[in-house]
């Protein structure tokens, strides 16, 4: 599948979180990447919200994974490699569990795990244009 861009503003984000699940309808692993302050978790918050999921309270940096639950009690899960070292570690935490659930995985600092993600893995890119605006790649 070829991959698509969008340019918008926080403000547009949920209609972004929307196409990108469109656009990948049938996949439930999404890796986000991007400079430190670039808006990963407002994303991943705003694909929860396409998803239904309500008041998500903040990434998981220090637990490095969250449980949310959609509205039928699927699980979702909200990982944050920022303080992971090695993919071991990811292993140690139960990651291929997680990611052979079939529910929704999305996570950030990914690029820390890269060696041992699937090829099938979404691949969201965020790029800083301005203050409040970003180009997602996908």
């Amino acid at each position: 599948m070829s991959s698509k861009e969008i340019i918008a503003t926080y403000s547009q984000l949920d209609k972004v979180a929307e196409q990108i699940l469109i656009h990948h309808q049938n996949k439930r692993i999404f890796s986000v990447s991007g400079e430190m302050g670039t808006g990963k978790t407002t994303l991943i918050k705003a694909l929860c919200n396409i998803l239904g999921i309500k008041n998500i309270p903040s990434s998981p940096t220090f637990s490095i994974v969250n449980e949310y639950r959609v509205p039928l009690n699927e699980p979702v899960y909200h990982f944050d490699f920022y303080r992971i070292e090695t993919p071991k570690e990811a292993i140690a935490i139960g990651l291929y569990d997680y990611l052979e659930s079939g529910n929704y995985c999305f996570m950030e600092w990914s690029e820390k795990i890269e060696t041992i993600l699937e090829e099938e893995t979404v691949k969201i890119f965020i790029e800083r244009i301005d203050a409040q605006t970003r180009k997602f790649t996908f």
